[in-house]
């Protein structure tokens, strides 16, 4: 499927990564064919994305043209092969967004279906509170900006920085389809801070069996310019590949 927007520029004005490990056994369920998980030290990465957007439009748009909302997107860590290889990625079963634009929009003229939610924060240098109401969906996140990296997945704050900016292209279910939408994020001035969790509350995670998902860390990014794109070749879900997961160990 081709989109009429198939690539958008914007600015991360505020994201924070909150990791959890996942029981694999629970994450696989949660797949669809032809994804595998990718594995830390036995555990399945999963996640939220919470994300503030600033200055998005496509590339040939006046910057006055751009707009920008705050996002959410619940992820896990997967692998897939393709003509070139293994390739890195998360699979992202829910979106979210503020902005009616991308839920009217999303899945039509550019990839990613999005559901509509209400977000609430306040942001210093140091402190970033951010919390989620949709009707199928309660997120609430107290994050402190730190120098400490914790972590018991990635050692070390750039083990962290480097998982993930590898993981670069999200798979999600596509609009009345079984296929998949892809998107790619780049850019040139990828930069992470490490921060401390205070307090974080998921309705998609802590519905999960009892145990199977234990939080870990959490990455903060400001200030970085990015571009997203539709992978190269549109991919559909193949059903008989092999339902492995690789693993990682640190």
């Amino acid at each position: 499927m081709s989109y009429f927007l198939p690539s958008l520029t914007a600015t991360i004005e505020r994201r924070l990564l909150i990791n959890y490990a996942l029981d694999p056994s629970v994450a696989a369920d949660m797949l669809p064919p032809g994804l595998r998980l990718q594995l830390v030290d036995g555990s399945a990465v999963a996640g939220v994305c919470l994300i503030r957007l600033g200055d998005m439009r496509v590339p040939w748009m006046p910057r006055a043209l751009g707009w920008g909302a705050e996002n959410a997107a619940h992820r896990i860590a997967v692998e897939w092969d393709d003509d070139e290889g293994t390739q890195q990625g998360v699979y992202i079963p829910v979106r979210h967004s503020a902005s009616w634009l991308p839920v009217a929009v999303g899945g039509r003229l550019f990839p990613g279906v999005h559901r509509h939610a209400r977000f609430t924060g306040s942001e210093t240098a140091n402190r970033i509170r951010v919390e989620l109401s949709a009707s199928d969906l309660r997120v609430s996140a107290d994050v402190a900006v730190v120098s400490e990296w914790r972590s018991r997945l990635f050692a070390t704050v750039d083990d962290a920085s480097a998982f993930f900016r590898a993981g670069s292209t999200g798979w999600s279910p596509r609009r009345g389809s079984v296929e998949l939408d892809g998107l790619t994020l780049e850019t040139e001035q990828w930069k992470v801070e490490p921060g401390r969790l205070l307090n974080v509350e998921s309705s998609f995670f802590d519905a999960l069996p009892d145990g199977s998902a234990r939080l870990d860390s959490v990455l903060v990014m400001r200030d970085v310019p990015i571009a997203w794109s539709v992978p190269p070749r549109s991919r559909q879900i193949t059903r008989e590949m092999p339902a492995r997961s690789a693993s990682i160990s640190r």
